[in-house]
């Protein structure tokens, strides 16, 4: 007598075929496709969380550089003078001065230059 498969086996089905919602085609009809498609964009998934990192902190430096250069300084010799100065600001924070309130990003390098 053949093994019907019943409830784990649906449900297993269910959440890939689920997941595969709004693939085209048999993508998301089709449960062996559906499988192979959602796995992979799980993979995507997995290691684009830590490249959002990465990406995150160069946006960081890019964009302090930028307000670096316009007080007549560069990005690495600002975060030396912030080191020096023991100045403990992150480059997130550091970020959104330099675009949201670039007065007082300005303040930052200055007292941060002054007392390297």
């Amino acid at each position: 007598m053949r093994v019907i498969p019943k409830v784990p086996a649906h449900r297993k089905r269910r959440k890939y075929v689920k997941a595969a919602k709004g693939f085209f085609g048999g993508r998301h009809r089709l449960y062996r496709t559906a499988r192979e498609v959602v796995e992979r964009a799980w993979q995507f998934q997995y290691e684009h969380r830590r490249l959002r990192k990465r990406d995150f902190r160069r946006l960081w430096i890019v964009r302090i550089n930028a307000a670096a250069r316009q007080n007549g300084t560069t990005y690495s010799r600002l975060m030396n003078a912030l080191k020096k100065a023991n100045i403990q600001i992150n480059r997130k924070m550091l970020a959104t001065l330099a675009v949201e309130d670039p007065a007082a990003f300005s303040k930052i390098v200055k007292t941060a230059l002054e007392n390297a």
